[in-house]
Formats: structure tokens, C-alpha cells, sequence
């Protein structure tokens, strides 16, 4: 296998880790699902527990023809699966990726989990991969993913109107926001902060 931009890694931190996405986990992540009933929320794309096992075969799928890093984030009190994300939309020559698919179980929502495992991942594009912008999109509908990207410091980059077709065949429109090599050390910063 050819080098790539991102290799697989296990990123650790203090109250997370994010291990690269495998189809051990497919039982795991079909558990984290159960959480809350995610995939109910119809402008959002988290897995039914039933579609897992194609959730997971498609991610690596990305990761071998596309280069994308698909991760499940463990907690480390209970070292269950209470998560996924990944690096997306890799741009290799532009040096641009985005932070996506990113979905916790409804119990570890709105905690330093996530924005630990923000931490952990914008880390490593800016100080290991030198990346110069990272992206994060949202549904423009989707207030609690669009308040919780913005809490990051990521700036609203614009709104692509009827972007995407959703599983229910309504159109999306997309609300792009980054955060570029520049403005990570406030960021950084910033997270930090609220993690102490």
C-alpha cells in the first residue's frame, strides 16, 4: 500500500480515545446508535442499528479509494464505543480536510467528550498533517451541530443552498464553517480552556 497524507493513528486523550475504524466495532458503534435513537432525527445521517454493518463497510471503503480516516471514539471510564467521526473531503494537494460524520450517543452529547475529540483531531491535521484549513458542514436545519461548531471558533464560511439530497429525498442546504492554520493557536487555545 502507497503512503497517504493521513495514516491510520490512535489518537489518546484524557477522557477519549479515537481508534482508527474497523469491523470489530461494527457492535460497538450498533450499541452507541441505541443511545438516543439518533438516526430518527431526519436531517442527520447516523446509522440505524441495522445499518451499521453497511455504515462501517462504506467508511473503509472511503478510506481505501479516497484516503479519508474514518475513527470510533471510545470512552475511557467505560471503554465503550460512544462514538464516530472521521477526516473527510481530503484535499491532499490544497492541504484541506473536513471533520465529519461526527455523531456521539445522546448520553455523552454536550460534554468534554466532544469537544476533547475536537482537540484530538484538529491537533493532528494543523501540528501533524500541516493542513491549512479544516471544514466542518452542517444541515442548515441542524442548530445544535451549527451552535456546537461555532463554540469551537470555526467561522461561518457560507451556506450552500440545496447541496445535498438526503435519505428522505429532501434537499439540504449545507452551512460550511473552517478554521485555517492561523486562527488554530487561539483555538487551540480556547479548548483548552474549556477542557481544564
Amino acid at each position: 500500500m502507497t503512503s497517504r497524507w493521513i495514516e491510520p493513528i490512535v489518537l489518546l486523550g484524557k477522557h477519549v480515545t479515537l481508534e482508527p475504524m474497523a469491523r470489530q466495532h461494527v457492535a460497538g458503534l450498533q450499541a452507541a446508535t441505541r443511545d438516543g435513537q439518533l438516526w430518527k432525527l431526519w436531517y442527520t445521517a447516523v446509522p440505524s442499528p441495522e445499518q451499521v454493518e453497511a455504515y462501517v463497510e462504506e467508511a473503509l471503503q472511503r478510506r481505501e479509494n479516497l484516503g479519508e480516516m474514518p475513527f470510533v471514539i471510545h470512552e475511557h471510564k467505560t471503554n465503550k464505543v460512544i462514538g464516530s467521526t472521521r477526516f473527510m473531503h481530503v484535499d491532499e494537494d490544497s492541504q484541506r480536510l473536513e471533520i465529519g460524520h461526527s455523531w456521539f450517543a445522546e448520553s455523552h452529547q454536550r460534554t468534554a467528550k466532544n469537544s476533547e475529540t475536537k482537540l484530538l483531531m484538529l491537533s493532528h491535521a494543523f501540528e501533524q498533517l500541516s493542513a491549512i484549513a479544516v471544514e466542518f458542514r452542517t444541515h442548515w436545519i441542524n442548530h445544535r451541530s451549527r451552535r456546537a461548531i461555532e463554540r469551537l471558533g470555526a467561522k461561518q464560511d457560507g451556506v450552500l443552498r440545496n447541496h445535498k439530497r438526503m435519505p428522505d429525498g429532501s434537499l439540504r442546504d449545507t452551512v460550511v464553517y473552517s478554521i485555517t492554520d492561523t486562527e488554530w493557536p487561539m483555538v487551540k487555545k480556547h479548548l483548552q480552556f474549556i477542557l481544564r
